[in-house]
């Protein structure tokens, strides 16, 4: 009779890191996932695990834009999906002038508590992906 001990999955990005347009993608990391038969509880085996969602990459690349606009950074100044505003300058009323800006862009309405949580390029352009969507479906 044969047994098996253990599964392993193995996920991966599936983007092409050379395409400048998938760098929302570009800090995905391999994680393994293994189940162990005698307890049924997955163990995660990576450094970092991160469940997030992944923006499409033209919201990525026009929350760059406009967060460039709204700091008046020179177009040398690399900006990133990681980048933060804080680290780009922003201080407090400049973060409300990106998402005010940023609702008018997208059409949509942001909650300040929700505004208050955004501090990477990343996390804006998943916010008003999840916001687009929910509009969309509501």
């Amino acid at each position: 009779m044969a047994t098996v001990s253990a599964t392993c999955l193995r996920f991966q990005p599936l983007f092409s890191q050379s395409n400048k347009s998938s760098q929302a993608a570009a800090s995905l990391k391999p994680v393994s996932v293994g189940w162990a038969k005698n307890n049924g509880f997955p163990s995660l085996k990576a450094s970092r695990f991160r469940v997030s969602c992944a923006a499409k990459p033209e919201t990525v690349e026009k929350v760059i834009e406009i967060v460039r606009k709204q700091l008046a950074l020179t177009p040398e100044t690399e900006l990133t999906n990681e980048s933060k505003f804080a680290a780009l300058g922003a201080d407090s009323l400049d973060t409300v002038e990106i998402v005010m800006a940023l609702e008018e862009e997208f059409d949509i309405n942001v909650e300040e508590e929700n505004s208050q949580n955004i501090t990477t390029v990343r996390e804006a352009a998943d916010m008003i992906d999840k916001l687009v969507q929910d509009k969309a479906e509501g």
